[in-house]
């Protein structure tokens, strides 16, 4: 178990899915959280449920003065586009790009004008098995996903002389809420118990699937000082399906 007693933590996206699982994995090894999310209503909700260790601060991560005053909190103590590149929406990349990469360079920015002058810290981004494999997202995502990856080793190189961490978590397709609408677009007849179990399916790794406890632990571990010496690291948590791809050869009584 992760030991973060005496740590504060800050989860942007928090009030629910990944975000609310790493919020309550944190505050059970001990961290005080303030949690960020631009679901207001749902976002004091969850706060008030996991109790006094958790605070809630309103913030939309594309906005530089949300971030800043988020940070400033914390250290106080307290979808996507289908059709294709050829067809690609560029106000919709540029929308994409700015939830999914710029808003991790202002977080790590305001993150490191607190954690820098203290001489320690640890940020964990959240980054994506899409960012690592091609082709199991629309482009706008996937690119978003790779800059972060980009954007955690450059903070990573610049931060490390301050004795700040910086690492990454790449989920793999869990189904949560935001995963369950994005294939609902894409299969409207489909009823919900059936999408779950085709996201479910996914994986290649027997006997395990991947849950949103799961990505909490890691978090959880890369921000301990457990991870006191891990910095500008990816942490796969797929099961090991970006590492290998099955040859599709026909078996032999298909061939004989």
């Amino acid at each position: 178990m992760a030991d973060l007693a005496g740590k504060v933590a800050l989860i942007t996206g928090g009030a629910s899915g990944i975000g609310k699982a790493t919020t309550t994995e944190f505050i059970r090894n001990g961290a005080k959280v303030v949690i960020t999310d631009v679901q207001t209503d749902l976002g004091k909700a969850t706060t008030s449920a996991l109790g006094p260790a958790a605070t809630f601060v309103t913030c939309d991560v594309t906005k530089e003065s949300d971030v800043s005053s988020a940070v400033s909190h914390a250290a106080s103590g307290g979808s996507t586009n289908t059709g294709g590149i050829a067809n690609l929406d560029m106000a919709e990349f540029d929308r994409v790009m700015a939830t999914n990469a710029r808003s991790m360079v202002l977080s790590i920015k305001h993150a490191a004008r607190v954690m820098v002058p203290r001489r320690s810290g640890s940020i964990v981004c959240t980054a994506s098995v899409t960012g690592v494999l091609a082709g199991m997202a629309p482009l706008a995502y996937s690119v978003s996903k790779c800059a972060v990856l980009g954007i955690v080793r450059s903070a990573c190189a610049e931060l490390a002389t301050h004795g700040v961490r910086v690492n990454c978590v790449s989920p793999f397709v869990i189904p949560t809420r935001l995963v369950m609408e994005g294939l609902a677009e894409i299969y409207r007849d489909v009823d919900e118990e059936r999408l779950a179990g085709m996201a479910r399916g996914i994986g290649e790794l027997a006997g395990a699937e991947c849950e949103t406890v799961d990505i909490a632990k890691a978090v959880a571990y890369l921000a301990s000082d457990d991870a006191k010496y891990v910095s500008g690291h990816n942490l796969v948590v797929d099961g090991g399906f970006t590492v290998f791809k099955r040859v599709n050869l026909p078996s032999l009584e298909e061939v004989v």
